[in-house]
């Protein structure tokens, strides 16, 4: 099921905005700030928030030494709307400007990034909100959280088999719990695994030595959104002393369900609920799961309480122990396509050993064929990764149904990990599948989906 907004009518006012990317100064803790590349001055870069049916005409200032785009990631704009340099729309040089222009549907939790080489990694990156006309939830306060990893110099390309970073001996607690509804086990070895060398975490912008505070009372009902725009960092995700109840997944709506603790992959975006009933201060912790760092923290205080700050070594139990989301397990509050499938495909992830290209069939992007589609085809895609790296793998243009649930970005797990969705294809153009690792996209990992 796609929500083709090329043809969505305008429901809402028109949204006029300007985003200068550009190089700037700025500060994730008390005295650490470092020169980067962000959105109007910021990072991460301002939250966007319209209404569903709102029209938006966001013009991209580009004052960086380099071409950049656009992509609105999770949102089926039009195509030539969608930011993938070469093949939705020629990038934007420096100096130039473009008019992005479209119709904000569906509503749900997305990002705004670069689309060009690992520019995602420097900080162009930002929250876009498209609220609901009508919530199936209700919600006293409704908040936004943006779990990123911070990498205090330019982002370089991945050699073949280095060892940039190895996985630290609680990463098999956090990733306990990953099962079926992700394609496998997640376990087994990951020495040689490879990544940037990240110098810390953050939730919207800011180290856990100077964490950001969310405030709430007793007897509210909170509205998290946590969106991972991540170059390269996975995590398992928790609260100090409260559950969390699922109700969207990549922005699309589920029936609430109680869970723990959950994974987010690169690109992904989850909203919970909770509910406000353990007064004091707690952590919200996002735990990497391929790298050996502290992690993301926030903190959740109650304004009725004397305590401002948790204990610095009281993370959630969450993080190790108790009920990990399987999406298997969620039901979608919407109706969900059930015909086919009318074409098959069939991919294998691969790489991070000898060669420095990540490859799906073998092939690396550009010198990959297109995955042709039919408009009107029910299509299915069954991926296993015979790396030992995640892969978070994400359809531009499309919804996708996994298990009873819509989404637009999967993780396939490492060493021998499965995964399979399906799609309508409605939404004609030249769309772009890839690893929402950036690392792994720019080394190859991606192919055109191409209407025929």
């Amino acid at each position: 099921m796609a929500y083709q907004s090329h043809s969505a009518k305008q429901t809402g006012p028109t949204r006029s905005l300007h985003i200068a990317a550009e190089v700037a100064e700025v500060e994730i803790a008390s005295r650490h700030s470092y020169r980067t590349w962000v959105y109007n001055g910021k990072f991460p870069g301002a939250e966007i928030r319209v209404k569903e049916g709102d029209r938006l005409q966001i013009v991209l200032d580009n004052r960086l030494p380099e071409q950049t785009t656009i992509h609105w990631h999770g949102v089926p704009v039009p195509n030539a709307m969608d930011g993938v340099p070469g093949l939705t729309q020629r990038p934007i040089k420096p100096g130039e400007r473009f008019v992005y222009d479209y119709v904000a549907v569906p509503s749900g939790t997305y990002i705004y990034h670069a689309h060009v080489g690992l520019q995602l990694d420097r900080g162009l990156v930002g929250p876009l909100i498209i609220e609901e006309k009508q919530p199936h939830i209700q919600y006293d306060r409704d908040y936004v959280l943006l779990v990123d990893d911070f990498l205090p110099g330019a982002p370089q390309a991945l050699s073949a088999g280095g060892m940039m970073g190895v996985v630290g001996s609680g990463m098999m607690g956090r990733m306990q719990g990953m099962g079926r509804g992700h394609g496998g086990m997640m376990g087994g070895s990951m020495m040689g695994a490879q990544m940037p060398s990240y110098a810390g975490l953050l939730i919207n912008g800011r180290l856990s030595e100077a964490p950001v505070v969310f405030d709430t009372r007793k007897g509210e009902r909170l509205r998290l959104r946590f969106l991972n725009s991540s170059g390269a960092s996975a995590y398992r995700v928790a609260i100090g002393g409260h559950r969390m109840a699922i109700t969207h997944t990549d922005g699309r709506p589920v029936k609430p369900f109680a869970v723990d603790a959950f994974f987010i992959g690169m690109g992904e975006r989850y909203d919970v609920l909770v509910e406000a009933n353990n007064s004091g201060a707690w952590w919200i912790a996002a735990a990497p799961l391929e790298e050996n760092l502290p992690p993301a923290r926030a903190i959740l205080r109650y304004l009725d309480s004397a305590q401002a700050t948790p204990a610095p070594d009281s993370l959630p139990e969450g993080l190790q122990t108790g009920h990990v989301l399987d999406i298997s397990e969620l039901e979608s509050s919407e109706p969900l396509p059930t015909a086919g499938p009318d074409q098959n495909f069939d991919f294998v992830l691969s790489g991070g050993m000898m060669s420095p290209a990540w490859t799906i069939n073998g092939q690396a992007y550009p010198n990959a064929a297109p995955v042709e589609i039919h408009e009107g085809s029910w299509v299915r895609v069954r991926m296993t990764n015979h790396s030992m790296m995640l892969h978070p793998m994400h359809l531009h243009g499309h919804f996708f149904r996994v298990a009873n649930v819509l989404k637009d970005t999967l993780i396939i797990p490492p060493m021998m990990g499965r995964g399979t969705f399906q799609f309508l294809a409605d939404n004609p153009g030249r769309w772009f599948f890839h690893c929402h690792n950036a690392y792994h996209m720019e080394a190859g990992m991606a192919r055109e989906v191409r209407y025929v």
